[in-house]
């Protein structure tokens, strides 16, 4: 592995939000290499490519959100990768954050930290959803209970608390395709439950380094509207407790799919 870090930027159709995603990247205080990998090439993409001198990769391969951040995650020639989401802003301290505290674990999976919102033009950083996430969280941030399976599986079993576009893998201690197949909204929540089983740190950084946007055109709103976020809820729910406390679990967990609306 040549790199010591890469941001794999995932980028779909003509996203408004692109460029400002690969600007914030750019910026970051400790520099890291960008890649781009798309199963959607356009000339809007090849341009900001070229503009950017960001190598692009196409996935000629099988289509969908796992198998594109799969392959984004395949073509990042690096120990660390972080799978960039193309409408997401990262702090320039992003990386430098994550780097302090991944080097610190011995066999580091994963590294993620807290997020704010970014809601049309408007940063929020503290609302319900976001205090209750990071109240989830609070375990991790003792380092010793980084390597506790124990403890994230608890974290686990009440929803998924790790912000998706936050998180930095270490290849060189994980499987070569990390998400599977099969979901459209629990797809990282599925990937960080057999992570969870695997011996090896799951790193905290508690501190909002990245912004996540929450828009109408958004995956997230758009599954929102055909209910099958809650069918995947109750499957993953299902993982850690019996049916009736996790029907009961999918009741109260939906509350939050209202922070994904404008």
């Amino acid at each position: 592995m040549r790199e010591e870090h890469i941001f794999a930027i995932c980028a779909y159709k003509e996203s408004a939000y692109l460029e400002e995603c690969i600007q914030s990247l750019r910026r970051q205080t400790r520099k890291s290499k960008i890649i781009l990998a798309t199963s959607t090439p356009n000339a809007y993409i090849e341009n900001l490519c070229i503009k950017y001198q960001i190598p692009m990769f196409v996935n000629k391969g099988e289509k969908g959100i796992t198998q594109d951040w799969n392959f984004a995650y395949k073509c990042a020639d690096s120990r660390y990768v972080t799978i960039a989401h193309q409408d997401d802003l990262y702090l320039p301290d992003y990386w430098e954050k994550i780097y302090s505290q991944i080097t610190k674990a011995k066999k580091p999976l994963i590294a993620f930290g807290d997020y704010g919102e970014l809601r049309e033009k408007t940063v929020v950083t503290d609302n319900k959803l976001l205090k209750v996430k990071r109240t989830m969280l609070i375990p991790l941030r003792t380092r010793k209970l980084w390597t506790s399976k124990f403890v994230r599986r608890r974290i686990l079993s009440f929803g998924c608390a790790i912000c998706c576009p936050s998180v930095t893998f270490d290849k060189k201690n994980l499987p070569e395709l990390v998400f599977r197949p099969g979901f459209r909204s629990a797809e990282d929540w599925e990937a960080w439950e057999r992570l969870s089983r695997i011996s090896g740190s799951f790193v905290y950084v508690h501190d909002v380094i990245m912004y996540h946007r929450i828009h109408k055109e958004s995956e997230t709103s758009i599954i929102l509207k055909d209910n099958a976020r809650r069918k995947e809820d109750y499957t993953m729910f299902r993982k850690f407790w019996p049916a009736p406390i996790a029907q009961l679990l999918v009741k109260l967990y939906s509350s939050s799919e209202k922070s994904n609306e404008l």
